[in-house]
């Protein structure tokens, strides 16, 4: 292999002449079109996808065999007619006329090689209708050569692929788009994006590839802030955490900062703890990044509202024990919510309001003895629960000293956990099965 010059082949509007027609010769017409090259199959029989293809326009089909002379205006070509002496015919026509070949079933009587390979659209690349990623917008391609050996360059690039596609490796821009050091006039994107309950482990594939292309990542105090050690030295870490009746950067301006940046040219990702959408005020940074003329992505995320109790053993619904949940603030009205103890209620940001919040839900007619579970820090280095029930939860809670942030579960899934066994064990003053 030490003779192979690896390189890319700009082959649109080009011609490319494939000789054969059967299911090789159909793989290899199909990379051909959609890297934009004029194809012309040469072949007697063709398989249903070339015949199509021709009938359609989209190939021109030569239908015979082949004859000197068929290579004449080539920039390329591609032999595998499953017939040596054509194949050997071929290559030594492209060899005189100073075309390179490929020949399928013979490696050594090649001039060049089709390499495993993978293309991985542009992290920022949206669909015409806004809806979702481009897949047709390739914006890195991945080609492997091993040693002529097809089925160890398909791992490797698989591998690869895998590993660029869940944002493990770098993606960022270093030369401008224009080419020029210019920005060819191009405005950044902004991606809202759903980081979790601080786990990097639940922070999803597609969050972790805008990561790994952002030039500007605007991050929430309890978003995976462990991914930001992962980023370039260059891109631009700006911290507006909140803490309970602290914000010491202001939702206006966070929108402002997200709405400069991409202005500027630059690919900015709002990296949020939870969903944006659960409480995450992502429906007003979309609104003002929209109304500014920027392309918006919103990435969701595992919300610590179902995340956060799983993590100690509570599922938020369960047959023949809750068939549904509601999730909100310790802000809101709590008189209206649904159901009773087999209506499981999740409540964020709540636990300086705890004892308020239990008086409220009694007097709104919820049992006193309904189970409930703070569950601070969950998936961190302080995850713990501490149970009780509507009546004693408050003073448990400022016995045990619990510290936001944490999620509050009310209902009788409580008592599925853990934490509710030795709960109970320790009051009835026996060892937990």
């Amino acid at each position: 292999m030490n003779d192979i010059y690896p390189l890319g082949l700009r082959v649109r509007d080009r011609l490319v002449v494939v000789v054969g027609g059967g299911p090789v010769a159909a793989r290899r017409t199909r990379g051909l079109l959609d890297a934009g090259a004029r194809v012309r199959v040469v072949s007697p029989v063709v398989v249903d996808e070339l015949a199509d293809a021709a009938a359609a326009g989209t190939i021109e089909h030569t239908d015979r065999a082949y004859r000197a002379g068929d290579l004449e205006g080539a920039w390329l070509v591609h032999t595998a007619t499953g017939v040596p002496a054509v194949d050997r015919a071929v290559a030594a026509e492209a060899e005189r006329t100073q075309t390179f070949c490929v020949v399928a079933a013979d490696a050594d009587a090649a001039t060049a090689w089709v390499p495993a390979s993978t293309s991985l659209p542009a992290a920022d690349a949206r669909a015409s209708d806004g809806s979702g990623p481009d897949p047709s917008a390739a914006d890195v391609v991945v080609s492997v050569h091993a040693g002529r050996d097809p089925r160890r360059a398909a791992r490797l690039r698989d591998a690869v692929a895998a590993a660029l596609t869940s944002g493990e490796l770098p993606l960022r821009r270093v030369r401008a788009v224009g080419g020029d050091g210019s920005d060819g006039g191009r405005a950044g994107r902004v991606a809202l994006v759903g980081g979790g309950p601080g786990d990097p482990g639940l922070l999803t594939g597609r969050g972790r590839r805008l990561l790994a292309s952002a030039d500007v990542v605007v991050v929430d105090r309890l978003a995976p802030r462990d991914v930001l050690t992962a980023l370039a030295d260059d891109v631009e870490v700006i911290d507006v955490g909140k803490t309970a009746g602290n914000h010491p950067v202001p939702q206006e301006r966070i929108n402002e900062l997200l709405v400069e940046h991409a202005r500027a040219g630059r690919d900015v990702v709002r990296l949020k703890g939870g969903d944006p959408y659960v409480f995450g005020r992502g429906g007003e940074e979309l609104t003002a990044c929209r109304a500014a003329g920027l392309d918006v992505e919103v990435v969701p995320g595992v919300t610590s509202a179902v995340s956060v109790p799983a993590a100690v053993g509570i599922p938020v619904t369960h047959r023949g024990v809750a068939a549904g949940f509601s999730v909100l603030t310790a802000h809101e009205a709590l008189d209206a919510v649904p159901g009773g103890p087999e209506h499981t209620l999740v409540l964020l940001m709540g636990v300086t309001r705890l004892a308020a919040t239990a008086t409220a839900l009694v007097a709104a007619g919820r049992p006193a003895d309904t189970p409930v579970a703070v569950v601070e820090d969950g998936y961190g280095p302080r995850q713990r629960a501490t149970v009780g029930t509507l009546a004693d939860i408050a003073a448990r809670a400022a016995a045990a000293d619990v510290q936001p942030p944490a999620v509050t579960v009310i209902g009788d899934v409580v008592r599925l956990s853990p934490a509710w066994a030795a709960h109970t064990a320790a009051t009835e003053g026996v060892s937990p099965s």
